[in-house]
């Protein structure tokens, strides 16, 4: 099963990296959402003091298209678009859309064929207000007869840790509207699950206490936080956070959301599955994945860019552990190797390829930049599904516990022959009782001349027969027992006692192995049985008459005066 889910998992990875070498407008060419419009060719150029946009913007013959964006390093840039020809009116309104990136200031102008040039320009809280769903910033074309020549864009304070602008493109307002729509309702398909599964394991925790279930309310929790940031949805309410500040908050989500996704598998695995080294593994990588966030979160604006690569080098980290768990798991048979396998493959591959994109190793694009959600709503789902799988093993296991317990009590309290209390269990429930109770002590007469006739196996077989009828004929709240050998033993309340003469009748008319004639003496006593003291003065009266009953001759009964 898992050697299935492994070539499963790699061919998921073949397929991936077919994609990512595929170019761009290949691989987006029918889809509707977050990748809409036109994609823009663009070239870049350092920015220095007392640049004159209107100028720049007509000589697109000085930037370098050659050059990937990222070996700019971080700073101030201009990004110029290729030539456009198409016009943006009212009609059919134009929108040029990019990827959110780090960066303090973004201006755009646009110009027209006419020679016009219109400019927009944001302050880092002025790029929150124009970021869409999917962590898209949308800037609207004016207006204008005149086709739009091209776009260039001033950046200001660039991180460039994927690039200065990444996937620019150019779409109809009604195609940036129907993304939004669509990648509203992936969001909010995301949420309504987690949130569901959230709630529902969350009620499944309070009634079970499986601490697994509450790792999992953990990590679906800080998923949904995470989802929430990197979305743009937070951008939409709270529309006055810096852009900056979105971004240092959702690194910080995702190492929370990571440390608690290996929480998880710390608690959903069986313990064997975890030795030392890997439970001090799992503990140094959830810790440096939180300090990791917070580091960022705090040093971001100094350097972002040294910050950066160190997040990305801490998560290969994370694949790291998560290999030396899958490893222990399969090496310790854990039940549940494969459902974890299953449930996390595609986010672990999606967080492989996001960090491979974040060192420069692969491109960029946006569906590798919104992987995350898919993954998530795959993994929350699947992980459901595995946490029931493991509530039931554990209710078998629990069940057959209580049934092995039962048995160990019943065999510990019963004589394994004949079903009845054995002496100890008898003892036990009889000293206490309230009220004068009546001792029957029952023996049967020759018994090893019974064993020489019919073997020891018949010997057995009249036992069982016996203590058949001792059963039918107490009454309810009576006990019986097997003292051991012949002998037995009944405790019942003095007002409703087994008849010594009537218990020895239905004995004589019992058919027994063979139609062998099978009879007993009985000795009873009454007297009170609230201490063992009183059990060793009844027993030693019942035991009297017992004896009184046989040296008168056998197969009859005699009652004590009183209790000795």
């Amino acid at each position: 099963m898992a050697r299935g889910f492994a070539a499963l998992i790699l061919a998921a990875l073949v397929a991936a990296f077919a994609l990512l070498a595929t170019p761009a407008h290949a691989q987006f060419a029918n889809l509707g959402a977050g990748q809409v419009g036109r994609p823009l060719k663009v070239c870049v150029l350092r920015a220095n003091p007392g640049d004159d946009p209107a100028r720049l913007i007509r000589q697109p013959e000085r930037f370098d298209c050659a050059t990937p964006q990222t070996r700019f390093g971080p700073g101030d840039y201009w990004v110029i678009s290729n030539e456009i020809g198409k016009p943006s009116t009212f009609d059919d309104p134009l929108v040029a859309r990019l990827g959110s990136v780090w960066q303090q200031r973004l201006s755009l102008h646009v110009l027209y064929a006419d020679g016009q040039i219109a400019t927009m320009a944001d302050d880092n809280r002025g790029i929150t207000r124009r970021i869409q769903l999917g962590a898209i910033v949308a800037y609207p074309i004016p207006h204008a007869r005149a086709p739009v020549q091209r776009l260039m864009w001033h950046v200001e304070g660039a991180g460039n840790l994927r690039g200065i602008v990444i996937g620019p493109r150019l779409a109809t307002k009604a195609a940036s509207d129907r993304s939004n729509l669509v990648m509203a309702a992936i969001y909010s398909g995301f949420g309504g699950l987690a949130l569901a599964l959230l709630i529902y394991n969350l009620a499944l925790w309070a009634s079970l206490r499986y601490r697994f279930q509450l790792a999992y309310c953990l990590m679906v929790g800080a998923l949904m936080a995470y989802a929430f940031t990197s979305s743009g949805a937070m951008a939409w309410m709270v529309p006055d956070m810096a852009n900056n500040d979105r971004l240092r908050l959702n690194y910080l989500l995702l190492t929370l959301a990571c440390s608690s996704a290996l929480l998880f598998a710390r608690a959903f695995f069986e313990e064997h599955v975890f030795g030392p080294r890997l439970r001090l593994l799992i503990r140094t990588t959830v810790a440096i994945l939180v300090g990791t966030g917070i580091f960022f979160v705090t040093l971001a604006p100094l350097g972002v860019q040294i910050v950066d690569r160190v997040y990305s080098w801490v998560f290969l980290g994370v694949l790291i552990c998560v290999t030396a768990t899958l490893w222990s798991a399969w090496r310790g048979r854990s039940n549940f190797l494969w459902l974890f396998a299953l449930a996390w493959a595609l986010p672990i591959f999606a967080a492989s390829l996001r960090t491979f994109a974040n060192l420069g190793w692969i491109r960029w694009n946006f569906w590798l930049d919104n992987s995350t959600i898919l993954s998530m709503a795959a993994e929350a789902l699947i992980s459901s599904v595995a946490i029931a799988y493991r509530i039931r093993l554990l209710s078998r296991e629990r069940d057959a516990a209580v049934a092995a317990e039962t048995v160990a009590r019943r065999l510990a309290d019963t004589d394994p022959l004949t079903g009845l209390l054995n002496r100890r269990s008898f003892l036990a429930q009889a000293i206490g009782r309230q009220g004068a109770q009546t001792l029957l002590v029952l023996d049967l007469d020759h018994f090893k001349l019974v064993n020489d006739t019919l073997g020891h196996d018949g010997g057995d077989e009249v036992l069982r027969v016996v203590a058949r009828t001792l059963r039918t004929i107490a009454p309810a709240g009576a006990l019986i027992a097997r003292f051991g050998g012949e002998e037995f033993a009944i405790v019942t309340d003095m007002g409703d006692p087994v008849d010594p003469n009537t218990l020895l009748s239905r004995l004589r008319a019992t058919r027994m192995p063979f139609d062998l004639r099978v009879t007993a003496s009985v000795g009873s006593a009454t007297g009170p049985l609230t201490a063992e003291s009183d059990w060793k003065s009844l027993y030693r009266a019942a035991d009297t008459a017992l004896f009184a009953a046989k040296s008168a001759g056998r197969d009859r009964a005699r009652t004590a005066t009183k209790a000795a």
